[in-house]
């Protein structure tokens, strides 16, 4: 099987209620300079945008991309038997509620497609009972194989301690967190100028970022349970992976300039996280190569964020197939991982 591990889902009628889509516009939190409207285009379709910071734009939600028939026209023609279903980056701000309709609308897309897109639960990283019931729905009843979150909230990423709670219930459920990049990192004053800069570097920065702080804050001694999936390939970690890992003091260092491993981070590394390529053309067959020489080809996952670029799932694929890489390597890469992953409906 080919699984497509990264597909845009976004609610369609949001487009076309007016008040459905001043609900979802109004909740995208202005105090963290992100600002949001939208427009019409001139053959009539509603694009909504979103910038971080103000005046530069960063998302793009544009009516008529989500359509069932469409993507699953575009499945079939790129050779892919499933695919994940992914919120492309606003679940930052989703309320419950709106997180709630979200859940409902792919399961939707689910059962029309006979099993073909399959979602992941969306929910605000809260440890209220109400969060934990919608987990539950969502495991249980719906029957969605793992979580999607984004990398930080606001102006705090996964490690900080108001998180805890919700992790905790998370690690109960042995969970598989696929981890969406947000449109830039905490800090991007110096990202946010120039749009490749903002758009790829910002989203690559946010990652590696991310990444790091939970392998050297402890964060999988506390869930050891929990399996993350890092989109951006962890924003080229794999490009710094010999020089992010603790080096110990040798017998010539009068001083301990580097952290040791106290968290454990290479086992972690090997254990609760996985990198999912979110396009494998922009990567180019080098870094795709070395990427996968580096971090394994068992701990690597394809996607291709469509609809952002339909070429990047239609010749997707192919992409992968055409590496200097074993076969069996290509075979983990394009579906065997993510069956492990996301065992339970796949």
């Amino acid at each position: 099987m080919i699984i497509d591990s990264n597909l845009y889902w976004f609610d369609e009628s949001i487009f076309a209620s007016k008040q459905k889509l001043e609900n979802f516009l109004s909740s995208v939190p202005k105090y963290y300079d992100t600002n949001a409207y939208y427009k019409e285009l001139e053959d009539g379709r509603t694009q909504i945008v979103i910038e971080r910071p103000k005046g530069f734009e960063n998302l793009n939600y544009l009516q008529g991309e989500y359509q069932l028939s469409n993507i699953l026209a575009d499945m079939d023609q790129a050779g892919i038997d499933q695919a994940i279903l992914k919120i492309p980056g606003c679940h930052e701000w989703l309320t419950l509620e709106q997180c709630k309709a979200f859940n409902d609308g792919m399961y939707e897309y689910m059962k029309q497609s006979e099993g073909r897109l399959v979602p992941l639960a969306v929910v605000p990283p809260m440890g209220t009972q109400e969060v934990f019931d919608e987990l539950k729905r969502c495991f249980e009843e719906l029957k969605f194989p793992g979580v999607q979150l984004v990398t930080h909230y606001g102006k705090y990423y996964l490690d900080d301690e108001q998180f805890a709670a919700f992790f905790e219930e998370l690690n109960r459920y042995q969970a598989t967190v696929y981890i969406h990049h947000t449109p830039v990192p905490t800090q991007y004053e110096a990202l946010f100028e120039y749009t490749n800069i903002r758009r790829s570097y910002g989203r690559c920065a946010d990652q590696l970022t991310a990444v790091c702080r939970e392998l050297y804050s402890g964060f999988f001694e506390k869930y050891p349970d929990l399996t993350f999936v890092h989109s951006m390939l962890g924003g080229g970690f794999f490009a710094l992976k010999n020089m992010l890992m603790p080096h110990k003091k040798s017998s010539e260092d009068t001083v301990q300039r580097f952290a040791d491993d106290q968290t454990n981070v290479e086992a972690h590394l090997a254990k609760n996280i996985y990198f999912e390529m979110s396009h494998a053309q922009p990567w180019g067959k080098d870094s795709l190569e070395h990427a996968i020489k580096m971090m394994g080809a068992d701990h690597i996952i394809f996607g291709s964020s469509y609809p952002v670029r339909r070429e990047w799932l239609t010749e997707g694929a192919a992409f992968i197939q055409s590496l200097a890489i074993e076969e069996k390597d290509k075979s983990l890469i394009l579906g065997e991982n993510v069956q492990r992953l996301y065992q339970s409906s796949i």
